[in-house]
């Protein structure tokens, strides 16, 4: 802790610093006032059918009992409706991972399976350079999830609506996880789906990703509440200028559009959304959210923004927040007796591959592993 008497002379040089830097804010001001020239634009509501997806959260989905951990993967939609589903551990053969997705003849018989066919690859190492083929740490389970979840919407934009709907991803329209350029190669085939269901069907199908949280709106909501960017008395949405997103996020290819051609710079790969801020309550004090609409679709915006405004409305718990994917996220959780299922059914089959003669020092174990520390608390 510090001394008593260096406080003040700490709280001197904080607000010496804080002055010096203050042309940060002047800075910061001006960016906001380029949202509202770029436009702020009021949202009508709109009637469209919402799916939205989840994958189960990393902390809830963990079977453990060391050295072994366990990650289950699954993903959900706002339906209750399973899309994808496996087990697996820091030590699964990735190769042998890789094939699960197909079957003997090589078609695919998951939604990651699909989606690596329709890429060309046959591997999880090369869809994404995070899955190697000899894993030494745990951190590729969590990629594989995110790979997933990509795939299930994926697999959405090649199935058949009875009606107009949108398709809402749980985090914004961009990663870094896929191999060169197959992000955007998927993007590419997300197009050519939607396209085939407009032609083919008369339906229209719309990709939008919505963030809870972001580096853009952390940055500049403070400016915007001040500035009143999203006066109070109806929902509203603007467009992010790129300016801004450039001062925010330092790797060019997390912003650069899918369809960028430039010559003489690296070809864009991590993104294919164009970003918003959105309020879908109609007070100031409501909370604005980052969201990427696909790109192409930007011109249906007041569609798009209209058909998540009646699902937001209807937030809970979190409020102006799309309920459909709260829906997906509470349906994609493993917790309590199912959770607790699970971790038994992973601890019966750890003892059954002990010899029949050490299962009771087994079950004395299992049992000694109550915390012997907790005792001092009786």
């Amino acid at each position: 802790m510090f001394d008593p008497e260096k406080i003040p002379e700490i709280q001197a040089r904080i607000r010496e610093e804080t002055n010096r830097s203050s042309s940060l804010f002047d800075d910061i001001d001006s960016d906001v006032d380029s949202i509202r020239i770029g436009g702020v634009t009021t949202i009508q509501p709109t009637n469209t059918n919402m799916i939205s997806l989840v994958a189960s959260d990393a902390g809830n989905n963990r079977l453990e009992f060391n050295p072994l951990m366990l990650q289950v993967v699954r993903v959900v939609d706002s339906y209750g409706a399973e899309q994808f589903f496996d087990v697996i551990s820091s030590s699964t053969d990735t190769q042998d991972l890789s094939r699960r997705q197909f079957d003997s003849s090589g078609g695919p018989i998951t939604p990651l399976g699909l989606l690596m066919r329709d890429l060309g690859v046959s591997d999880l190492s090369s869809l994404s350079p995070m899955i190697p083929k000899n894993p030494t740490s745990s951190g590729w389970t969590i990629v594989y999830r995110d790979l997933c979840e990509w795939a299930v919407l994926y697999d959405l934009c090649n199935k058949e609506f009875a009606s107009d709907t949108v398709i809402l991803h749980d985090g914004l329209l961009r990663t870094k996880i896929f191999s060169k350029d197959l992000f955007v190669e998927m993007y590419r085939l997300i197009i050519a789906a939607i396209e085939r269901t407009r032609l083919d069907r008369r339906r229209d199908l719309f990709v939008v990703g919505i963030a809870k949280h972001s580096e853009v709106l952390e940055r500049y909501a403070l400016a915007m509440a001040m500035s009143e960017v999203f006066p109070s008395g109806a929902a509203q949405y603007a467009p992010i200028p790129m300016e801004m997103q450039q001062k925010v996020y330092k790797w060019a290819e997390y912003l650069r559009l899918p369809t960028d051609d430039e010559m003489d710079i690296e070809k864009p790969k991590f993104n294919m959304g164009e970003m918003y801020f959105v309020r879908f309550g109609p007070q100031s004090g409501d909370p604005v959210w980052t969201v990427d609409l696909l790109h192409g679709q930007k011109e249906r915006a007041q569609k798009i923004f209209g058909s998540l405004l009646n699902d937001a409305q209807l937030g809970f718990p979190i409020a102006y927040y799309p309920q459909s994917l709260q829906e997906a996220d509470a349906h994609a959780q493993i917790v309590d007796l199912d959770l607790a299922i699970l971790q038994d059914t992973m601890i019966d089959a750890v003892r059954s591959n002990v010899t029949p003669s050490k299962q009771a020092l087994f079950d004395a174990h299992r049992l000694a592993l109550i915390d012997p520390a907790a005792r001092r608390y009786t």
